[in-house]
């Protein structure tokens, strides 16, 4: 089987839409509809495991999250927000690509004094320099670590000069989008 929430997925032949539920022998997996890096964006929360598990694709990275290619800033907002933020925080992260050094750097940017992505970013630097990976995280440390997590923080919303939280993720990766470090 193929699963997929977009009709443009090589191969799919089974299409998912939010809360459809499938099985994986003894795992339970719960499709998650996040648009806004594409429109037909599912992450797979998996359970039965030892440990729950989030697989979020292009939606949400460590320390960052996917660019608006086919969607908003409402929509990216309500995926980390309201869905993906709403996860038991022990939840483990895995994201579709390695980027956390980057985007923790981004994060050091909007909140220089915040020691949770001080710590984690020297922690990434390190990693990377062993060739060892940064994935998973938890959605407990992304709410710690992760700008676009954090866009109700006075700290993130006063870095954008914005006083909504949508105009705050807007705002954010805006300059993400356009930053040169």
């Amino acid at each position: 089987m193929v699963y997929g929430g977009d009709d443009r997925i090589q191969a799919i032949n089974q299409k998912v839409t939010h809360n459809d539920t499938f099985n994986i022998g003894n795992l339970s997996v719960k499709c998650l509809s996040t648009p806004c890096h594409t429109r037909g964006h599912i992450c797979y929360y998996v359970t039965g495991g030892h440990t729950p598990a989030v697989f979020t694709g292009d939606t949400l990275f460590i320390g960052g999250c996917g660019r608006f290619f086919e969607g908003t800033a409402d929509e990216m907002y309500k995926a980390l927000i309201e869905v993906l933020g709403s996860l038991p925080e022990e939840t483990e992260v895995y994201c579709g690509h390695e980027y956390t050094a980057l985007n923790l750097r981004f994060g050091l940017q909007v909140e220089p004094n915040n020691m949770a992505i001080k710590e984690k970013s020297d922690w990434a630097i390190k990693q990377s320099s062993n060739c060892l990976p940064t994935v998973p995280s938890t959605i407990k440390d992304e709410k710690l670590t992760n700008p676009f997590m954090r866009v109700h923080e006075p700290s993130v919303m006063k870095y954008t000069k914005q006083n909504d939280h949508i105009q705050t993720m807007k705002q954010l990766r805006c300059e993400k989008d356009t930053l040169k470090l």
